[in-house]
């Protein structure tokens, strides 16, 4: 079996590949990253490295096993639809998504480009598993250096989840049977405020509409399409969007979820 893992110099797929690698031996695993130079600690260990990116084409030669791990841009749908397309055609018999929590359904703007790329994957017949995941602990946990947090999550609940514990369970989906067919929605074991999440900082939390927030974004220096994204998921926090905690993700892994108290302490340590 030959797995091949994309954006793996990544924060996500560096960490999937280790616990790849504690599973697999290393002469079955490829990664297509686009430098191959940052790759260049995973070669060492015998793993091989592959040139490639979603605009350019990847090379899935000898692939059984795929970890496309969903990529930014503003064409996303589109490349993703065809990196899929490729795969199937090179023989690649089984393809791990990253997704976002409830594709399918979800307000969230983000969501489309998910949902598109999900439908993709279904409609080559390929065997497939869809790892939807929540948000990151690590997606908020770095503010908390830079003193009291502003949001335009008012008093809206998340439940995010460790990201070495998301790529622990791609990693035993990919290497496991029984997960083919399989929608996973994958979040931490508690959902917490922003309010909650400044006081274990011993900081506060200010919230704000959502004008308000976009405008302090872009006046930060983000682009208006990264400022729009990231005060649309802060609005739909406020809504609730993310607030329910799965089990799947302590299903996948056999234990509870890391919670965010242990990366608050991590963070700040």
């Amino acid at each position: 079996m030959k797995y091949l893992v994309t954006g793996a110099t990544g924060h996500l797929g560096t960490r999937v590949v280790h616990h790849l690698r504690d599973r697999v031996p290393a002469a079955d695993i490829a990664v297509s990253v686009r430098d191959p130079h940052k790759a260049e600690p995973l070669a060492a260990q015998g793993i091989e490295v592959r040139r490639g990116d979603f605009a350019t084409g990847l090379d899935f030669t000898g692939i059984d096993s795929l970890l496309l791990i969903s990529a930014d841009g503003p064409d996303r749908a589109a490349t993703q639809r065809a990196t899929v397309e490729a795969a199937v055609a090179a023989g690649v018999r089984h393809i791990a998504y990253t997704s976002v929590t409830d594709a399918d359904t979800s307000p969230v703007a983000l969501a489309a480009d998910h949902k598109a790329t999900e439908e993709a994957i279904r409609a080559t017949g390929v065997a497939h598993t869809f790892l939807r995941n929540g948000m990151y602990h690590e997606n908020y946990t770095p503010a908390l250096l830079q003193g009291p947090l502003t949001t335009a999550a008012g008093t809206g609940r998340i439940a995010t989840a460790a990201r070495d514990d998301l790529a622990q369970a791609a990693a035993i989906v990919l290497t496991e049977p029984g997960h083919h067919g399989k929608t996973y929605e994958l979040t931490g074991p508690t959902a917490w405020t922003f309010d909650e999440l400044a006081a274990l900082a011993g900081t506060t939390h200010t919230a704000v509409t959502p004008a308000q927030r976009r405008a302090a974004l872009i006046g930060f220096g983000l682009p208006e399409p990264v400022a729009d994204l990231l005060t649309d998921i802060e609005a739909n926090i406020a809504t609730g969007v993310f607030a329910e905690v799965r089990p799947d993700l302590a299903t996948l892994l056999g234990r509870t979820p890391t919670p965010i108290e242990d990366a608050v302490k991590t963070t700040l340590a």
